[in-house]
């Protein structure tokens, strides 16, 4: 496929990288630093946009055609919706729990933990075959590393600390989105290329639809933050982190609609579109793969998060959250060398 017919203007790099300083300035501002209600966000916000980011538009594309973008609507309403009946629990529901409901949310908390042995696992694959070259043992070695450097700090130091590693990894993510939007829109401008070329609605279709709405869940996450967050800052960080990653994602699969015209419908993965973004900047090829690499980052300290608070909050504190970040480092580390996780 042939791509170098949509290179836009030599200055694309420079102002791309100038657009990716200006976000990460903003993100990492002393005024953000302080907020205790966008720390809060932080934590939500990194599970919603994780490794679905860039497949989202792709599959969508592929099922809806040009209308894509509606699909999207369609999906983050629903998520709105079962994150208001997620806030309603939160206001109302807690400390109301039969036994039956407390098990089920301490097997919760196990399936956090193989989340987050799979993030860094996918990081961990991505980074060798990226830039090394695969070799699974030295991706298995990674992982662990990375997997007990979450643990470990987590116990030593807490959900501070982990907060402060999100918080960055997260600032570096949405930077890269943000650089990936200005990309995206300049690309739009210059080639125009919308066909509303629209795909049949079938039932496989809602299908895709509504495993789709997995990509965008993740706000629950703040639902298992009261060991130092009020009702109030945990209702409202988890609306922050809904509307904001909604805006993100529509952005995106509205964008990348007429780039995503050129792309195989046998190649709807992360790695197309990060080959397809190559075509409009070199820059911003390796902008999404740091962008990549962060989001499973994010994903996976936010996850370790959920899981600490989660034993904490169902063993009525007799777990320590902090117990529970190491013992989710440990589990992972299990998984990672007893089984092939991704």
């Amino acid at each position: 496929m042939d791509l170098s017919e949509f290179k836009i203007n030599p200055f694309m790099d420079t102002f791309l990288l100038a657009s990716f300083f200006v976000a990460l300035a903003v993100f990492l501002s002393p005024r953000l630093e302080r907020s205790r209600l966008w720390t809060a966000t932080v934590t939500p916000l990194a599970s919603i946009i994780g490794s679905g980011y860039l497949v989202s538009a792709p599959l969508l594309h592929i099922t809806l055609g040009d209308f894509a973008v509606l699909g999207m609507a369609s999906i983050v309403a629903l998520a709105y919706l079962i994150g208001e009946a997620l806030r309603y629990n939160i206001a109302y529901g807690e400390g109301a729990y039969t036994g039956l409901e407390r098990l089920s949310n301490l097997v919760l908390s196990f399936a956090y933990m193989v989340s987050v042995a799979f993030y860094l696992r996918l990081l961990s694959s991505f980074l060798f075959s990226g830039f090394f070259g695969r070799n699974h043992v030295l991706e298995d070695t990674l992982t662990t590393l990375l997997l007990a450097f979450i643990g470990v700090s987590g116990f030593l130091r807490g959900l501070g600390f982990l907060e402060f590693l999100e918080k960055y990894s997260v600032a570096v993510k949405l930077s890269v989105i943000c650089a990936f939007t200005v990309g995206l829109l300049l690309w739009d401008v210059e080639f125009p290329s919308f066909h509303l070329r629209k795909e049949p609605i079938s039932f496989e279709t809602l299908q895709v639809l509504a495993g789709m709405l997995l990509i965008v869940q993740g706000f629950e996450t703040s639902k298992y933050l009261g060991e130092k967050y009020s009702v109030r800052e945990r209702i409202k960080s988890m609306k922050i982190a809904q509307i904001t990653s909604a805006a993100i994602y529509l952005s995106f699969v509205f964008l990348a609609t007429p780039l995503l015209g050129k792309l195989p419908q046998d190649k709807a993965d992360e790695t197309a579109v990060i080959l397809l973004a190559g075509a409009l900047s070199l820059l911003l090829r390796y902008l999404l793969v740091v962008g990549a690499l962060m989001s499973q980052f994010s994903a996976a300290v936010a996850d370790t998060i959920g899981a600490g608070g989660l034993l904490w909050k169902e063993t009525d504190g007799r777990v320590s959250s902090k117990v529970g970040y190491l013992l989710t480092a440990c589990v992972g580390i299990v998984l990672v060398w007893s089984d092939n996780i991704i």
